[in-house]
This record gives C-alpha cells, structure tokens and sequence, in this order.
C-alpha cells in the first residue's frame, strides 16, 4: 500500500486496481476478516472525528477513494487497519471511521424503523444488528455513534442528531424507572 496515493492528484497505483477487483462494482464487501496477511506495517492515512480522510495530512478529494478503502477498513482491538489478502496497513481514527450523515423514518411508536446512511454510503436499519450506544469522550460529552459492521461504527452527525432528538419517547422498565429513548425496529435505544 504504500505509495498508494500520489501528491496532489491523490492517484493510485496497481494497488488501487486490486481493490477494484477485490471490492469490485456492485458487489457486497470483501471478507477483510477472512484475511490474515503476512505483510504488516503502517500508512499516513487518517480519519477525522468529522469522517474526513487525509493521506500524509492533504485531504483526499477523491470520494470514490474513500469509498473504495471504506470497504477494505478493518478494527482489530483499538487499531484500525486497511486489509488486503497480502498487506495490512495501520490507519489512524480520530473517532469513529464513519458518520451518519442522513436519516430517514418509517412508521411511529413501537413500529417505526430508522435508516441512517453514511458519508461512505452505507445504509441499514437501526435495529439489534446496528445498535445505538452512546460513548463520552474525554470532556465528558455525549458521542452517540451506530454500529456500522464488524467492530466499525458511525459517529451520528449533529444534524441527525437533532432529527433522532425530536422521536425520543419517554418510557418505562420494569422497575418503573423513567428512560429516554427511540424506537426502532421493536427496540428500544435509550440515551
């Protein structure tokens, strides 16, 4: 991977066309945690808290890029690494490598289904398989994030945020206990 992205017009080698063929058009994700390669090392690509890619600090202007080594993103305890069957290459996450950019209802109370769709193009359902958490960062404020797949999650961008803000229901448990939250997909997310 390394040289993958050339200065100023952030274009990619052969490295890249492997990708394409591995990821290809269409096609569902590559099975990055299938893939256990022998050739390790580091690459300055870096992903800011707002999802934001970098390669050697330029910002990769390229969207199809992004996507492209979106698909190939893997988490292995606290790293994240771009995966290959013959190269693993240490990235950098500022937060969370995704944000949900878009969110779109369907139906209300106990019914309602939330989609959220990524600044990467991944769209699901919030449900059991895509939970919402919410995480505090180090001044103790909220950082409510969505699991995307396999270990990587979506930070919920502010705008969504405000959209999610106003479906939260007050309920109870069953100690009686006062709970906000949304629903979605027949379960309840609390904040």
């Amino acid at each position: 991977m390394t040289g993958i992205l050339e200065s100023a017009g952030n274009r990619l080698p052969d490295f890249a066309e492997e990708i394409r063929v591995l990821v290809g058009e269409g096609k569902k994700l590559p099975p990055v945690n299938e893939w256990h390669p022998v050739r390790v090392g580091e690459i300055d690509i870096r992903i800011a808290k707002d999802g934001v890619w970098f390669y050697q600090g330029d910002e990769m202007e390229r969207q199809s890029i992004v996507k492209l080594f979106s698909g190939i993103l893997r988490k292995d305890d606290q790293d994240y690494y771009l995966v290959t069957p013959v190269e693993k290459m240490k990235i950098t996450v500022d937060d969370a490598p995704f944000v949900v950019c878009m969110m779109d209802v369907e139906g209300k109370g106990e019914d309602q289904k939330i989609y959220f769709s990524t600044n990467v193009g991944d769209a699901f359902l919030l449900s059991s398989l895509h939970p919402l958490t919410v995480e505090y960062n180090q001044r103790n404020e909220p950082s409510p994030c969505v699991l995307v797949r396999d270990k990587l999650n979506a930070l919920i961008s502010r705008q969504v945020y405000y959209e999610l803000a106003e479906l939260v229901v007050d309920t109870s448990d069953e100690q009686g206990n006062e709970r906000f939250g949304v629903w979605s997909d027949g379960v309840f997310f609390s904040f």
